[in-house]
């Protein structure tokens, strides 16, 4: 009998579970791992549809639709560990936003979880926060000091190849598109060298449990042009052609190395 594992996945807001880490979310769950998802902040800052509000109201919708998701890919636990959307450049005045929250006692909160869960494997984000934003940064920062204090063994920054995001955010400026600006760090600081990227783990077998984990922020897929719409909208073929395929990067991990999944760290040790 194969042995099973406990993965917690840390993001930043709700939605960023689906995009970055739910094919292999729902991959782990459906091989019979423990999946526990925490999420750092309410998602009030995002943009959304007139009808889904703005502040506590927004913030509202945006944790029923976080259940909603863990629930698609089968994510055993939800934490939320209740701090604020510090936005796409840093400008909220808010005293809890998560971007200025103090990192020690940040991780201490999240190392609890992993203590309390016996994790196995953590994933976070790469040191840029993938595209820059200051809430991503800030989950590098907390989920490498929080696994020191749990001591969990494995930590890997979920990512993609850094080539690719920014011939992505080419196109899109070219076609007039205003997420082709949307990197707070600038172009140069994104993502993850293709060299550093230890795990390519192919999750075309789940990807219905990702469409509908997309699928239930229903807010971030209304207010103009969103990507979760535009990604639910290609064609089965192209949807599992880009999205198929999800990449990280393992703390410490030997140069070169080359892993399918996920526990692969976890059951060399």
């Amino acid at each position: 009998m194969r042995p099973s594992y406990t993965l917690v996945a840390f993001h930043a807001h709700p939605d960023d579970e689906a995009l970055l880490t739910g094919g292999t979310l729902a991959r782990a769950a459906a091989e019979g791992h423990r999946v526990v998802l925490v999420t750092a902040t309410d998602g009030a800052l995002g943009l959304a549809g007139e009808e889904d509000g703005r502040g506590r109201d927004l913030a509202a919708v945006r944790l029923a639709e976080l259940h909603a998701a863990a629930d698609a890919l089968g994510c055993a636990r939800v934490v939320v560990l209740g701090y604020a959307d510090s936005g796409l450049h840093g400008e909220s005045d808010h005293a809890a936003a998560f971007a200025r929250a103090d990192v020690e006692e940040a991780a201490g909160r999240l190392a609890e979880v992993l203590l309390e869960e016996r994790a196995d494997v953590l994933t976070i984000y790469d040191a840029n926060g993938g595209y820059g934003h200051p809430d991503h940064v800030q989950v590098h920062r907390v989920g490498t000091r929080a696994a020191q204090l749990a001591g969990t063994p494995v930590v890997l920054e979920a990512t993609v190849p850094a080539t690719a995001f920014r011939l992505a955010l080419r196109g899109l400026r070219l076609a007039g598109r205003a997420l082709g600006r949307s990197a707070p760090l600038g172009e140069r600081d994104v993502f993850t060298a293709r060299a550093r990227i230890t795990h390519r783990v192919v999750v075309r077998a789940h990807l219905d449990a990702k469409r509908r984990a997309l699928a239930a922020h229903a807010s971030q897929r209304r207010g103009g042009t969103r990507v979760l719409e535009s990604l639910l909208r290609l064609p089965r073929p192209v949807f599992a052609l880009a999205l198929g395929t999800e990449w990280f990067a393992q703390q410490g991990a030997a140069p070169g190395t080359r892993c399918p999944d996920v526990f692969s760290g976890v059951r060399s040790a």
